[in-house]
């Protein structure tokens, strides 16, 4: 008969180290938050068998004093959780990025810790060594004000978690991940990572404000998302978001570049994913992602970042607020960008138009965020024909049009004055500074779409009644979650309802759909609902719907268009949201600014 015991406090140590220490990553993680909560300004750190051989952490916070040391490798040991009015400490007040008060007397079970540290006020700096649970004495030490923490061999006491570590560049990738994140939520602190002796990262401190953040995140995202960045601020029930999301024609093939920080704390959220995709939904096609980064500020009683042994999730009280503001809050920055694109489009065009490009082996250069431009060399020579060819097309604009007179010195609409037509398919505007190569079926196509979407919301989405209501089985948690957003849906003109335990009836659907999956739809939105919150599924095939019309309707390519026509193209799309993309996310419009073009000719 098994017989009930207390387990030993090694074994305890070594249990909770595996829930949060599960690899290098995760010790730099608690580390250096500890540090930041502190009040560093610079932190340094130093790697080596990427993490597993030495971690070395070092800070100019406010240091600890000997007793502090004693206690702080104690387990549930925390000067980070505060005192409530009843005297007991408040698990639902939580201010900083650590408080569980595991992440030292876990890493000393598995691993050879020491810390060396000083307060501003004191003379000397203490010193403490953990190894395998078992704590030296502290002893008086050299060190300047901070704290520095070595971690060494770790899992040498636990030999069976080292199997389960990956190679020493996966380790290191994930360590720079970690402190990435940190930098990122963080841009006042100066951060730098060393690797064996090679320099992963060195950040200097940013002064506060979003100037200072949009450089960090540049620093960390690349130059071309700064380029590209969108400045978000909104304010919803007391919570602000902040950040920058990237326009839509600068978008990647996974949502790696997605971050989400709550009260400076990095953490990955199916939120963001959900919130996101629906507000560039419009945009993007499905197998495109934005790049953003995103930051909560809420009260903390409003949160719970108590949900995972390592922090890296949150739990909101009224998650549907927070995913309300932060597909709002997009949506509405993405409205002000008007017919804005990337920067990236005419990058990538110079690249193409580079006479080297057409010989260059397909790994020498990056290819164009939007990947649908220029991506063999046959099409660049195509391109470079019509460019050169754009004196004689050019001829093609009526001489009777008031655009052949004017004084391109005079010029002030953003996509210029029309000067040509190549191949029936693109329209050629002078800018005062530039030109303006527009796909004239794709520009207008958008705009086409965006009239069609502005109509049905003036007017609403038509229904049609089904002739037999379609009932749809599914799992009982599957159908609560549809019935509870059966209004979001029916704006949607998709009307269902409850049908017994584990079903669901669909008496309604848009009537701009014709024939129609019901089944497969419902069983789809389920999937949305349980995975992001959201019901997506409905809303991209209207999206794809209203797409094809609009194509179907919109200006085809081979079409001559007059002088006019064209003027009147570039003026509508200043005039309309989001026409510097199409529906999927490629560029309407590339602009070239004269001074590339000069150094395309070699005259700068």
């Amino acid at each position: 008969m098994p017989v009930i015991r207390r387990l030993s406090e090694g074994t305890i140590n070594r249990i909770a180290a595996g829930e949060v220490v599960e690899r290098p990553a995760s010790a730099v993680k608690e580390i250096v938050e500890n540090a930041l909560d502190a009040g560093a300004t610079q932190i340094d750190i130093i790697i080596a068998g990427g993490g597993r051989d030495l971690i070395r952490v070092s800070d100019d916070g406010i240091g600890m004093s000997g007793d502090d040391l004693m206690i702080a490798v104690e387990r549930h040991a925390t000067s980070k959780l505060p005192m409530g009015a009843d005297g007991r400490e408040d698990l639902h007040d939580v201010a900083t990025l650590g408080f569980r008060g595991e992440a030292l007397p876990s890493i000393g079970a598995v691993a050879r810790l020491s810390i060396t540290s000083r307060p501003r006020r004191a003379d000397s700096a203490m010193h403490i060594a953990v190894e395998g649970g078992k704590v030296s004495p502290v002893e008086p030490a050299a060190g300047p004000v901070g704290t520095r923490i070595d971690i060494r061999d770790l899992f040498y006491a636990t030999p069976a978690r080292l199997k389960f570590l990956k190679g020493e560049r996966s380790e290191t990738l994930a360590v720079a991940d970690v402190v990435k994140r940190l930098a990122m939520a963080h841009p006042q602190v100066g951060i730098s990572l060393t690797s064996e002796s090679r320099n992963m990262l060195r950040l200097m401190p940013e002064a506060e404000g979003d100037a200072g953040r949009l450089a960090r995140l540049g620093a960390i995202m690349g130059r071309d998302f700064a380029e590209n960045a969108l400045a978000i601020d909104a304010v919803r029930e007391g919570i602000r978001l902040t950040g920058f999301a990237g326009l839509p024609t600068y978008n990647r093939g996974n949502a790696q570049l997605q971050f989400l920080f709550v009260n400076g704390r990095p953490v990955r959220d199916k939120l963001i994913v959900g919130a996101v995709r629906g507000a560039y939904a419009d945009f993007l096609a499905r197998d495109r992602h934005p790049a953003v980064a995103l930051f909560v500020e809420i009260d903390p009683r409003e949160v719970d970042v108590n949900v995972h042994p390592a922090k890296a999730e949150v739990r909101f009280r009224d998650a549907g607020l927070v995913r309300g503001l932060i597909v709002g809050a997009l949506k509405h920055a993405l409205h002000a960008a008007g017919h804005r694109a990337s920067t990236t489009v005419a990058a990538a065009t110079l690249d193409a138009l580079r006479p080297d490009y057409a010989q260059a082996p397909a790994s020498s250069f990056a290819q164009p965020t939007w990947e649908r431009g220029f991506s063999s060399p046959a099409s660049v020579a195509t391109f470079q024909s019509a460019f050169a060819d754009l004196g004689a097309h050019a001829a093609r604009v009526e001489p009777q049009s008031t655009t052949e007179h004017v004084d391109p010195s005079s010029m002030t609409p953003p996509l210029g004055v029309a000067r040509g037509q190549l191949h029936e398919t693109y329209v050629i505007a002078q800018t005062t500074d530039g030109i303006v190569i527009v796909d004239q079926h794709a520009a207008h196509e958008r705009l086409v779409y965006e009239r069609m979407k502005k109509a049905m919301a003036a007017r609403g989405v038509a229904r049609q009644i089904l002739l037999i209501p379609e009932v749809v089985e599914l799992d009982e948690a599957e159908t609560e979650r549809l019935v509870a957003r059966a209004g979001e849906l029916a704006e949607l003109g998709f009307v269902l309802e409850a049908f017994g335990q584990g079903a669901v009836v669909v008496r309604e659907v848009p009537a701009i759909f014709g024939k129609l999956d019901v089944a497969g739809l419902v069983r789809d939105l389920a999937d949305d609902l349980s995975e992001l919150d959201e019901a997506l599924s409905l809303k991209e095939r209207l999206e794809q719907v209203c797409g094809t019309i609009a194509c179907h309707g919109s200006v085809r390519a081979g079409r001559r268009l007059t002088a006019d026509e064209m003027n009147a193209l570039l003026r509508e799309m200043e005039a309309t949201p989001h026409s510097g993309q199409c529906n999927h996310g490629r560029p309407t419009y590339v602009e070239l600014k004269l001074t590339d073009i000069e150094r395309l000719f070699g005259r700068k």
